[in-house]
């Protein structure tokens, strides 16, 4: 009886998790968009990273304030730098990346960053790893190889920018795994922005120019929205079961298709689609097992 009052439990978290990344995913797609306008109208994508930067630190400084002085206490500044010039990587690469190449393949390609946090999981953390999620991984690279068509086809300098940062944002996962240890989402956060805003200011230097007061509109929204975004998919992983919650990720790859054709009139081709299908499958299959991997070794041992 108590199971099954547990298990009840977990379904409405489960779908209140499947609901803040379904907004997650929608933001993603709109945030993608209003880049990809931004940087249309003219301002450089690197100038665009910079303001999302400072937009969002405005954003989390009042949070940070209102939390207490404990917030901005920490004892390990040196892995924050270094997830800031990973994260610094990982935006810059996407934003131009957004500037290049179809919505639908920025999706797509971005799906890869779960999986190279795994890689590097394995190669750095000295995380076991079984057959079948070797497998998966080389199904979602093999995806990737899908999209990008090498030898077929020439390869996107946007394409590649896109998965450089997804590489990024993989190596900024295990770093949040590290400083997730002793440190507080927000503070983590909190000090991202604190390094990302100089960081991603010396590339913009280089591509300098001042917004309009449209752009600066949609420089505003570009960094609330993406707030937002990071709110929504921090409280979707804290609500519900990563197996339950990341199918709905994929609805990033349908909204950046629509949003895609009905803006850019562009219309994805079959190997983004296909490709992206893979990518996606392959990051579901690793989290299935990864969380049935700690379910086996959370379990008392019998002796018989």
């Amino acid at each position: 009886m108590a199971k099954e009052l547990a298990r009840a439990a977990v379904v409405p978290d489960n779908l209140r998790g499947m609901a803040f990344m379904a907004l997650g995913a929608l933001g993603v797609a709109v945030v993608t968009l209003l880049v990809r306008v931004t940087a249309e109208s003219g301002l450089h994508p690197f100038v665009v990273a910079f303001f999302r930067n400072v937009v969002g630190l405005l954003f989390l400084v009042p949070l940070a304030v209102r939390a207490g002085p404990a917030t901005f206490r920490t004892e390990r500044l040196g892995m924050h730098a270094l997830r800031g010039v990973l994260q610094t990587g990982a935006m810059l690469g996407w934003f131009w990346g957004i500037s290049l190449i179809s919505m639908a393949a920025v999706a797509a390609l971005g799906f890869t960053a779960p999986l190279f946090a795994t890689l590097l999981a394995i190669i750095i953390l000295r995380e076991p790893v079984g057959i079948r999620r070797w497998l998966a991984l080389l199904v979602g690279f093999f995806g990737t190889l899908v999209i990008l068509r090498p030898g077929l086809d020439v390869v996107s300098p946007g394409a590649l920018a896109v998965v450089a940062s997804a590489f990024c944002w993989g190596a900024v996962m295990i770093v949040l795994r590290l400083l997730g240890r002793t440190e507080s989402s927000l503070t983590s956060t909190l000090y991202a922005g604190f390094f990302l805003v100089p960081f991603t200011f010396l590339p913009a230097l280089w591509f300098w120019s001042w917004p309009t007061l449209e752009q600066a509109l949609l420089l505003v929204l570009i960094g609330v929205v993406a707030s937002g975004v990071q709110l929504a998919m921090a409280e979707a992983f804290k609500a519900g079961e990563a197996t339950a919650i990341l199918p709905v990720d994929f609805t990033k790859l349908i909204w950046g298709a629509l949003l895609g054709l009905l803006v850019f009139s562009e219309i994805p081709d079959l190997a983004t689609l296909a490709g992206g299908t893979l990518i996606f499958a392959a990051v579901v299959y690793v989290a299935y097992r990864e969380r049935a991997h700690r379910l086996i070794e959370a379990k008392p041992a019998t002796t018989l």
